[in-house]
């Protein structure tokens, strides 16, 4: 009898598991365009944030985007206007890493409604320190988190108070120029790969106004991470790369999630940018940007 009880116990647990395990296929990570979702016999707007069921049906208008993420981790875009099943969208995924949710959540969470409403409640909780007197505000993080993974940085900051033309100087610690480089806009890419970056492990950033050298920006550090440290990122990054090594604007927000969340803000930034440049009309990358620049203190 105990036994029979026993089978039975089991049996309805992993019914339940089963239950709760596929009460979801995918969640929205990225909306663009009136799209629907169907649950039931009813229409309704789909929203960022939604979870999507294998009974629900998706339908997607012209010149829409859907970013998704199934239940196992992996992302799909979708861009073909029409019905999608999400049953048929299902069985087009391959196999993921269930790590990869860690990020995709945190991304939502950061984003989410409640999240801006503490946020904007909070009071100078993320206020980055600056000095009084800097003229141009660089959007780089404090030396404490100038760690860098990739060799692509993205240096912009703000030019509303001081107009271009601009000049980006990189030195390293001796404070010898390795680069001088003009622009007119307030923004700027260097590539640490290059060959007067390659044997530095330690650059130094300021941009000034070309017209006037008193009006500058403070020094910023930016560090390339020791080999034990990037060993480290990479190990960490093995568990999730195969599900976003394609080069597209959701997997460059993912990435961006996964730089935040271990403190390495010019790789996330450089993400959100490289998002943004794959997918310019789809609000949904430009607004999570603006949400981890607010996050971090970079702009108020």
């Amino acid at each position: 009898m105990k036994t029979r009880t026993l089978t039975l116990t089991l049996a309805l647990l992993t019914s339940f598991s089963v239950v709760f395990g596929q009460d979801y296929a995918f969640k929205v990570l990225a909306n663009k365009g009136a799209n629907e979702v169907k649950s039931g016999d009813t229409w309704t707007p789909l929203k960022t944030g939604a979870t999507l069921r294998l009974t629900d049906e998706v339908k997607l208008s012209e010149n829409a985007y859907i970013g998704l993420v199934h239940k196992t981790g992996r992302p799909m875009e979708l861009k073909i206007a029409g019905n999608h099943k999400v049953t048929e969208l299902d069985k087009k995924i391959g196999t993921g890493s269930s790590v990869l949710n860690k990020y995709t959540d945190f991304i939502l969470s950061s984003n989410s409604a409640e999240a801006k409403k503490n946020r904007l409640s909070a009071t100078g909780a993320v206020h980055r320190a600056t000095d009084a007197g800097d003229a141009i505000k660089l959007v780089l993080p404090e030396n404490q988190h100038a760690g860098i993974y990739n060799t692509n940085v993205v240096i912009n900051w703000d030019g509303s108070k001081v107009a271009g033309p601009y000049i980006v100087i990189l030195r390293n610690m001796f404070e010898d120029e390795l680069s001088r480089i003009e622009t007119p806009e307030a923004t700027v890419r260097v590539d640490l790969a290059d060959a007067k970056f390659a044997a530095e492990t330690a650059i130094l950033v300021e941009v000034v106004s070309k017209t006037d050298a008193n009006l500058a920006s403070k020094q910023h550090l930016i560090k390339k991470l020791t080999p034990v440290e990037q060993e480290k990122v990479k190990t960490a990054m093995a568990e999730i790369m195969s599900a976003v090594e394609e080069q597209s604007a959701l997997n460059k927000m993912i990435l961006a999630g996964f730089y935040e969340q271990n403190n390495l803000y010019i790789d996330a930034i450089a993400a959100y940018e490289d998002a943004i440049k794959l997918a310019p009309d789809v609000p949904t990358f430009k607004e999570a940007y603006d949400e981890f620049l607010l996050r971090q203190g970079f702009k108020k």
